[in-house]
């Protein structure tokens, strides 16, 4: 991966949710994607916030863009490693996320891990 891929994931990534998209958004994922998340979490009321599965991962992101329909990202970082990312950004609210991805060989988001600011 290079800073160039990396950030245009990103950009990418980050306007499929601007735009609320969500066939967009899934292009990302990989069929059989873990996501792991604090929202996850709490809008799944699951206590590991784990989501396993392109198709329960629809679901849950359909679930939270109802949830949050003045949902917006501002990216402002990218960090990029060998089959790796690491998106951090700020929503509509201002939280801070961070979000690792770790890519398949077809540069799809396989794994997730998100991380929040209070």
């Amino acid at each position: 991966m290079t800073r160039e891929e990396a950030w245009s994931l990103a950009n990418h990534w980050v306007a499929a949710w601007n735009a609320h998209d969500l066939e967009l958004i899934m292009t990302h994922y990989e069929e059989a994607i873990e996501l792991i998340s604090p929202v996850a979490a709490q809008l799944l009321g699951s206590a590991n916030g784990k989501v396993v599965g392109k198709a329960n991962l629809k679901a849950y992101f359909q679930k939270g863009l109802e949830a949050y329909p003045d949902l917006r990202f501002q990216l402002e970082d990218v960090l990029w490693g060998v089959h790796s990312v690491v998106f951090y950004y700020t929503n509509q609210k201002g939280t801070h996320t961070a979000e690792f991805m770790d890519l398949s060989r077809a540069g799809k988001v396989a794994r997730v891990v998100a991380h929040y600011s209070a």
